[in-house]
């Protein structure tokens, strides 16, 4: 039996159950080895409070979140450090992805996890995976010279392999899908075989996380939640997507019309309704949980009889929980609002970007027209299923002229909620590349967070231009835009 120990290094003060988390844990705990997770979440001095920070903006409805979590005063090395050298772990595994992907800062666990490691005394064998290994192998390995080995692509079942080779004392270097330094210079093995039944990955074991992890804010409520995958993969190829990394490392780089890759079938992979079920009632019967937020790329590209396979188990079960999913407008159709809510689907967030169809078209690769983001929106409004819309400032070649017809879109749109997120040059993608070339950015940014920062050197607008944007976007929604010139005269005169 080994030990093994992942690390969680959350920024965002408040609960975050990163999926690759229990997903790893399982896959290791069904091995039979002793897991423990390390979660940052909870230090005061590693905490940003990303709740405040997105509550005084708008994006979140006040609630008394903080009431229901404690935040240590212990500092966070000194209680990493006592972990490690309590725990003694064999294995640390820093970072991985799932469906969460990108969401809620966890593009950075890599360069968190590495930094908390850091000049920490310890025996274990280090792993570490993720986006920017599957997308640049030979850079990562360089960057991150402690880190034993990176997996490349999905993660769970190598990862079990290199316990089970550890455990046994038998060679783990030419399992596929790895890359690793060898004396001067960085190996990178072939691809593993991408993960067609997500039922042959291990029930996720979610107990690993502290209980206030689960509590989360929503609408104004604070309601105990997980962040959960009921599938992978998504069918477009937009060009500031992880997602498209991850569909060039299995081959799936031809694109067809509207920006679907071909053979998108064999691509989107999903849990049998059966799993899925045994998975939710577990979480809801011994964790409490009544609120899962779906992180699956696209909720509604899941095959129709696994959604109502779910559907039909939900009726018979009667059980008092929410679903918060996303998917593209075009997937929204009355019969498939039906289904929404036979699957108890509270939320609908969806990817309004920006105002102009034609930027989105030409630069997004993002084909859905005006006509049908407004048809969603009213579907799912007349539904009685809240509507979030997720739009993008900063992109490459963006100017304050399209956020401000972006702020407009919206105020028309008039969504339940709204937020905004910076442009993040996530590496490997086709916008990482332009935004590098137009040097916006460097070729490798360690610390960017869609929520909570911007790095760019933007020509067409700046970084201080951009935090206001962001600080205000959703005021001038309600309120007009007739007052940024008042508010500019606040908020960028004072910086």
């Amino acid at each position: 039996m080994l030990r093994v120990m992942l690390v969680h290094p959350n920024k965002w003060g408040r609960g975050i159950t990163a999926i690759w988390i229990p997903s790893h844990a399982g896959v290791a705990r069904d091995l039979g080895h002793d897991v423990q997770l390390f979660d940052a979440t909870f230090y005061r001095d590693w905490t940003v409070d990303e709740t405040t920070y997105n509550t005084e903006n708008r994006q979140y409805k006040p609630s008394d979140y903080h009431q229901h979590i404690t935040y240590s005063d212990t500092p966070i090395r000194a209680a990493f450090e006592e972990a490690i050298h309590s725990f003694k772990p064999d294995v640390i595994l820093l970072s991985a992805f799932s469906s969460h992907i990108h969401g809620e800062g966890e593009y950075v666990n890599i360069q968190y996890s590495y930094q908390l490691l850091e000049g920490i005394e310890h025996d274990a064998f280090v792993v570490a995976g993720g986006l920017q290994a599957t997308a640049d192998p030979e850079g990562i390995v360089r960057r991150f010279p402690f880190v034993d080995v990176f997996i490349r692509g999905e993660s769970e079942l190598v990862f079990g392999q290199i316990l089970s080779s550890i455990e046994s004392s038998t060679e783990w270097r030419g399992t596929p899908g790895l890359a690793f330094k060898d004396g001067d210079s960085v190996l990178v093995n072939p691809p593993q075989e991408i993960i067609s039944d997500m039922d042959a990955i291990p029930a996720y074991d979610y107990s690993v996380f502290e209980n206030q992890a689960f509590w989360r804010p929503y609408n104004g409520e604070v309601l105990k939640a997980v962040d959960y995958e009921l599938s992978r993969g998504c069918p477009f190829s937009c060009t500031y997507c992880v997602e498209t990394v991850i569909q060039k490392y299995y081959g799936f780089e031809e694109i067809g019309a509207s920006g679907v890759i071909k053979n998108s079938r064999k691509y989107l992979r999903n849990k049998s309704a059966e799993r899925a079920f045994m998975e939710i009632k577990y979480l809801h019967e011994h964790h409490g949980i009544t609120l899962f937020r779906c992180q699956d790329t696209n909720f509604l590209s899941i095959e129709k009889s696994v959604l109502k396979g779910l559907a039909d188990k939900f009726d018979e079960w009667g059980a008092s929980i929410k679903l918060y999913i996303e998917t593209r407008p075009e997937t929204i159709t009355p019969a498939n609002i039906e289904l929404l809510l036979r699957l108890k689907v509270d939320g609908v967030g969806m990817g309004v970007e920006l105002a102009s169809e034609d930027f989105r078209k030409s630069s997004l690769n993002r084909f859905p027209s005006q006509e049908r983001i407004f048809r969603a929106f009213d579907l799912l409004k007349e539904a009685g299923i809240r509507r979030t819309a997720y739009n993008i400032i900063g992109l490459p070649n963006e100017g304050e002229e399209e956020i401000i017809e972006t702020v407009l879109l919206n105020r028309e749109l008039d969504p339940d909620n709204v937020t905004v997120a910076f442009y993040s040059p996530y590496i490997g993608t086709i916008e990482q590349r332009k935004s590098n070339d137009l040097d916006y950015f460097d070729d490798y940014e360690y610390h960017v967070d869609g929520q909570l920062r911007t790095l760019t050197r933007s020509s067409h607008v700046d970084s201080a231009t951009l935090e206001f944007y962001k600080k205000h976007f959703v005021r001038l929604i309600s309120d007009g835009i007739e007052i940024i010139d008042e508010l500019k005269k606040t908020d960028l005169d004072e910086g």
